[in-house]
């Protein structure tokens, strides 16, 4: 500021020079070259001025920088820095955070993205639910806004990513969880995980037929949900399928047994 004044000030004492001379050099009493001069120093004293002017703005805009404004509304990490500490260009001062609304990102397998768009599409999948870490179910519903166009090679899953509002700041950023898909199945037919064995990658169950003689029965189930499998093909609606003391049994047994419904087998 102390340069921009003394350059205002030398600017008027050329342009009082410029027009000293002029008036002596309309009356002869100087020669054009003394006018010459006195013109060459005021255009140098208007460069000498924008040249301050220019510094000044700098020094505003430098100035600004050290007032640190949050570009939005937000929760700020820690402060790493005390008053008074050396900090050097391009040091990370902290972190903020506009946690009213978070991004879930997460991955579909190329197989599981297949199969849900055989039965869904992909708008009438987007709300999903938030399965936090402590297995509680985020009560706000998210809304998937943005889908990959390619399939990961590396990993072969294909990126989503979901948005979820966050009233009460509950989610933080780097928060993890499951996403999960609402899917309806209609006619399904279900029974307990409990009830099946695996022998050599294949899922059976113990049938019991009308004689109550037990049958080994092969079966497909198509998704695997919590505590139950959905069957695509192997049994019939009219099957009886052993859900206690199947490690107890061969094929070939006769057995006496007890029905209980699907909602006691899960409760028990």
């Amino acid at each position: 500021n102390a340069n921009y004044k003394s350059a205002v000030a030398e600017l008027k004492v050329a342009e009082v020079e410029l027009k000293n001379t002029k008036t002596l050099a309309d009356k002869n009493i100087v020669s054009s070259t003394e006018l010459q001069m006195a013109e060459a120093r005021k255009e140098a004293a208007e460069a000498r001025l924008d040249e301050a002017r220019s510094a000044v703005s700098i020094a505003k805009l430098n100035l600004s920088y050290t007032k640190v404004r949050a570009p939005f509304t937000g929760v700020i990490n820690r402060i790493p820095y005390k008053t008074g500490s050396l900090v050097s260009e391009g040091d990370l001062l902290t972190t903020i955070s506009n946690n009213t609304e978070i991004y879930a990102y997460f991955n579909v397998s190329e197989k599981e993205f297949l199969d849900l768009m055989k039965t869904a599409e992909l708008n009438s999948m987007s709300e999903v639910q938030l399965l936090m870490a402590n297995n509680e179910i985020f009560e706000e519903s998210g809304k998937i806004e943005t889908v990959e166009s390619i399939v990961n090679k590396g990993t072969g899953n294909i990126a989503f990513r979901a948005r979820f509002k966050n009233p009460d700041l509950i989610l933080k950023h780097g928060s993890s969880g499951k996403i999960m898909v609402c899917d309806d199945i209609k006619d399904a037919m279900v029974i307990p995980q409990k009830a099946t064995f695996e022998i050599q990658d294949k899922i059976y169950v113990y049938t019991i037929d009308s004689a109550n003689t037990v049958k080994m029965r092969n079966i497909t189930p198509t998704i695997r949900l919590n505590h139950l499998y959905v069957i695509e093909s192997g049994l019939d609606t009219l099957d009886r399928v052993i859900f206690e003391g199947i490690q107890q049994v061969r094929e070939g047994d006769k057995i006496k047994a007890e029905v209980i419904s699907l909602h006691d087998a899960l409760s028990s």
